[in-house]
């Protein structure tokens, strides 16, 4: 009983290249017989079929699945990089549509100061640009990059556009402060071109929404200022040279006196979109100083 026991646990315990060697032995021993017996290996091959070629093509179209999805993403891929060379092209053709508005933004602003330039070219005057405002949507004050070393003085007149844009109220060295007459606190003597008939426009940062500033004490005893009037800054102004354009009449009503008109008139300035600037380098006093001599 014991010797059995042992026989038992020696095969369990068989090791596995034994056992290879033995299998290995068993099937060359059955081909053996199969030929010299003479039997058909018909029913090997089919049962070969059987498992084979179902696993063959199993392989196949796992292979063609494989290469599929390769190309796939590889086509992804390829796409992929089509597009970041598309959204490259963009963002260069952006680029460069921006920097083309920004020039004919930058001409047509050249071409505005110097049309300007040659209407009141009987005035001295500096091109400046705007390098700060007070905070809201309006340029009702504004600092430009030019000052008294470039010869700019307080009271010197300020233009832009097609007009009047206001007066410099404080000068540094390469700076200066300018007060539009947009401002709330403007007042510019005025008057009619058509008729010299004077008036004061004032400053209305809430009328202004409307592109429009305020005229008030218009003297028109006949009646013949009109929507359409060109209204400039007066002889008698104190403080602005004479002749500037402010704008153009667009309402006028009689006020409860009868004897003075109030009413609105249209900028042509951008009060908004301001960004370079004239300022005329001589003074209303400067003129009268030179009359009086």
């Amino acid at each position: 009983m014991k010797n059995l026991k042992k026989k038992f646990r020696f095969r369990i315990h068989l090791k596995s290249k034994h056992l290879l060697v033995i299998m290995t032995l068993f099937c060359g021993s059955t081909i053996v017989a199969t030929l010299a017996s003479g039997i058909t290996a018909a029913p090997f091959q089919e049962a070969a079929g059987a498992i084979i070629v179902p696993f063959e093509k199993s392989i196949t179209t796992i292979g063609v699945w494989l290469t599929d999805l390769n190309r796939a993403f590889k086509d992804k891929q390829d796409l992929v990089d089509a597009n970041k060379e598309l959204q490259n092209t963009v963002d260069t053709l952006t680029e460069q549509n921006n920097i083309l508005i920004q020039s004919q933004s930058e001409l047509t602003r050249l071409q505005e100061l110097y049309k300007l330039d040659e209407e009141y070219s009987d005035y001295p005057k500096i091109a400046a640009r705007i390098i700060s405002k007070d905070p809201g949507n309006w340029y009702d004050t504004f600092m430009i990059n030019k000052g008294s070393k470039d010869g700019i003085r307080v009271d010197n007149n300020v233009i832009a556009g097609k007009g009047l844009v206001g007066i410099v109220t404080e000068v540094g060295s390469n700076w200066a402060t300018v007060r539009s007459i947009i401002d709330d606190s403007s007042n510019v003597s005025a008057m009619t071109v058509g008729t010299d008939d004077t008036c004061v426009v004032e400053g209305d940062l809430e009328l202004i929404d409307e592109g429009k500033l305020r005229f008030t004490q218009l003297y028109d005893k006949e009646d013949k200022v009109t929507a359409g009037e060109r209204i400039v800054t007066s002889n008698i102004s104190e403080k602005y040279v004479e002749g500037l354009f402010i704008g153009y009449v667009s309402e006028i009503s009689l006020d409860s006196n009868n004897l003075t008109k109030t009413g609105t008139l249209v900028t042509p300035v951008d009060f908004q979109h301001l960004k370079d600037v004239f300022v005329i380098t001589v003074n209303k006093q400067d003129s009268i100083e030179e009359g009086e001599q």
